[in-house]
């Protein structure tokens, strides 16, 4: 009988078997209770064909499958609304479950078109496989945009507040538009992280691009580990050239900024920045300042390892000017709130709770009216450093200020000891000439 589950069929193999009257008559009454139990898959006395599908009546309610007979189990399910899809019935070797696939809508498919894919998922089947777990499978399994939320929610709380910043920047204006609501982690491949990294790269922005890909490398990488897939498509994207930037604030500058700050209303975004060119402070670590981590007594600044990029304590020497500043700052905010809150720079009216989290548009504005370009706050910290190479102090000192873990990130600020080295040069040179003249 058509459409027999492999169960069915091996008791049947039973029946048929020579044997002793006992065991033919248990295998027949075994048989008989299997197939009481379950139902064969029907079949119509003739093949179906294209025209008979459009002249199948529809149900007056729920849906009817009218069933081929070339191919056990392949149909075509009419709704009451008048919907025909093909499907193909079948039992999972071994569990005898049966299971429907629906293969696809008439007339988008033909009749001819549809026995032919039911014939391919028929060998399928055939094999052990269950087309359905594995459409169910690809169904449920996760997309780029679930692998993006999982890497917010688990991943960057992790990070220095800046470093979360740049994270859903590049996740909601590149990665997140890009994939979409429905692409596959696992669909992902080589070409399409390529592809992302050249559109970004094509509209100006080779510096993002080179940080998006950075991200989802690492996203890919956590989805190895989380088990959506065993390979990171990211890995090998050829990233474009960086230069460093080496802009400082130079000339008259300097005095334009310092001008353009005490004119100011927002007075405290404007003592942030005095914060950045008087430590040399990364943005995120001056915004975050609580006064419990600074000694005024000490002029000691101590930044907790949850503030800093290297990700440890790091204690460094306040300036005069730096300590002025901040007993300013404290005594103003007893005068106005009565108390002294946690952080140097609230982000709320009555300072309880909270810092400021970003000054970009003001920086924007102050940099108009000082009438500077291209400067970023981050060029702030470059100024500083340009400042003690001009003073004299040595890389290892400068590295330390600026809590350098690796010696070769602070090498970047070598170029700055032109005049000091050729001062130096200048007085070895001067030795030399007068020992000459001395030897005349």
């Amino acid at each position: 009988m058509a459409g027999r589950s492999a169960k069915t069929a091996k008791i049947q193999s039973l029946v048929d078997r020579p044997g002793t009257a006992g065991e033919g008559a248990a295998a027949a009454a075994a048989l008989e209770r299997v197939e009481a139990k379950t139902p064969a898959i029907p079949t119509t006395r003739k093949p179906l064909s294209d025209a008979d599908v459009r002249k199948l009546p529809r149900p007056a309610a729920g849906n009817k499958v009218y069933w081929d007979t070339t191919l056990a189990g392949f149909g075509i399910r009419i709704t009451s609304a008048g919907a025909r899809s093909f499907v193909l019935d079948y039992y999972c070797r071994g569990s005898g479950r049966r299971r429907r696939y629906t293969i696809g809508s008439f007339p988008n498919w033909t009749v001819g078109a549809a026995r032919i894919k039911a014939r391919e998922l028929r060998r399928r089947v055939d094999n052990e496989e269950d087309p359905m777990a594995d459409l169910e499978a690809a169904r449920s399994a996760e997309t780029v945009a679930e692998l993006a939320d999982r890497f917010v929610k688990e991943h960057l709380p992790r990070k220095r507040q800046s470093t979360k910043d740049a994270y859903e920047r590049a996740l909601n204006l590149h990665i997140r538009p890009f994939f979409g609501s429905h692409v596959k982690v696992a669909d992902v491949a080589f070409a399409d992280i390529d592809a992302l990294h050249r559109k970004i790269t094509g509209v100006g922005g080779p510096y993002a691009a080179n940080r998006t890909i950075a991200i989802l490398a690492k996203m890919f990488s956590l989805a190895i580990k989380w088990n959506m897939r065993p390979d990171n498509p990211a890995k090998g994207i050829e990233r474009n050239l960086e230069t460093k930037r080496k802009r400082y604030l130079a000339g008259d500058e300097l005095p334009r900024l310092i001008k353009a700050l005490a004119a100011h209303a927002d007075k405290q975004s404007a003592n942030i920045v005095r914060m950045l060119l008087l430590t040399g402070a990364r943005k995120g670590e001056v915004l975050s300042a609580r006064w419990g981590d600074i000694d005024l007594a000490k002029g000691i600044w101590t930044k907790p390892a949850s503030t800093t990029k290297q990700k440890a304590d790091h204690a460094v020497p306040l300036s005069k000017p730096a300590q002025q500043l901040l007993n300013e700052i404290r005594e103003q905010q007893i005068a106005k709130r009565r108390t002294l809150g946690e952080f140097v720079f609230p982000g709320r009216d009555d300072g309880e709770t909270g810092h400021i989290v970003d000054i970009q548009n003001f920086w924007e504005g102050l940099r108009r009216k000082a009438g500077i370009t291209g400067l970023r706050i981050h060029d702030l910290r470059h100024s500083f450093a340009s400042e003690l190479a001009s003073g004299g102090a040595s890389l290892p000192l400068i590295g330390a200020l600026l809590g350098h873990s690796n010696p070769a990130t602070t090498a970047r600020y070598a170029h700055l000891f032109v005049d000091p080295q050729r001062a130096a040069a200048e007085k070895v040179g001067a030795v030399i000439v007068d020992a000459g003249k001395r030897s005349d």
